[in-house]
């Protein structure tokens, strides 16, 4: 069982969330967790995943277009991807800087691909992903380590 999480950063903030949420997935145990730059993710990490969480600093309200070109280069496997979780993180430089429609383009391109969509855990926020304004604060990094849990956890109940 493996979950890959895949961001992109420019500034390091929304790659600390990264390493954030990827504690949350090593700690449930028992599942793999790949960590990775977009430019670094390959064909093959998305068949082998049974999960994703992919996060982006927030660009226009939308996803950075170097997280989109991810989806873009790997919809030859689309067909493939059906019924894999699939979860979003973003981050921002201004509090109302669109980090939920930002998570909102993650969460289409999985619905596009098929995949089973997730929201972080009721105890965490309850909402599309984890988020922040800069850096992860304590509050942030405590409901990143939830989502990442909580998508290992589901990929456990899915595959075992």
């Amino acid at each position: 069982m493996q979950v890959l999480i895949m961001y992109y950063s420019r500034g390091g903030n929304t790659k600390k969330l990264a390493e954030e949420i990827a504690k949350g997935v090593q700690e449930a145990g028992n599942v793999e967790c790949i960590l990775k730059p977009v430019k670094e993710v390959t064909k093959e990490d998305f068949l082998s995943s049974d999960a994703i969480i992919a996060g982006s600093p927030v660009y226009f309200g939308t996803m950075a277009s170097e997280l989109k070109e991810v989806f873009d280069k790997f919809v030859i496997v689309r067909k493939q991807m059906g019924d894999k979780i699939g979860a979003a993180f973003a981050t921002s430089g201004d509090p109302s800087g669109g980090k939920e429609t930002t998570m909102l383009s993650i969460i289409q391109a999985f619905l596009i691909y098929g995949m089973i969509v997730v929201g972080d855990p009721l105890d965490a926020t309850g909402h599309y992903g984890v988020a922040c304004t800069g850096a992860p604060d304590e509050k942030t990094i405590d409901n990143a380590k939830k989502l990442g849990s909580r998508v290992a956890n589901l990929v456990k109940r899915l595959k075992g």
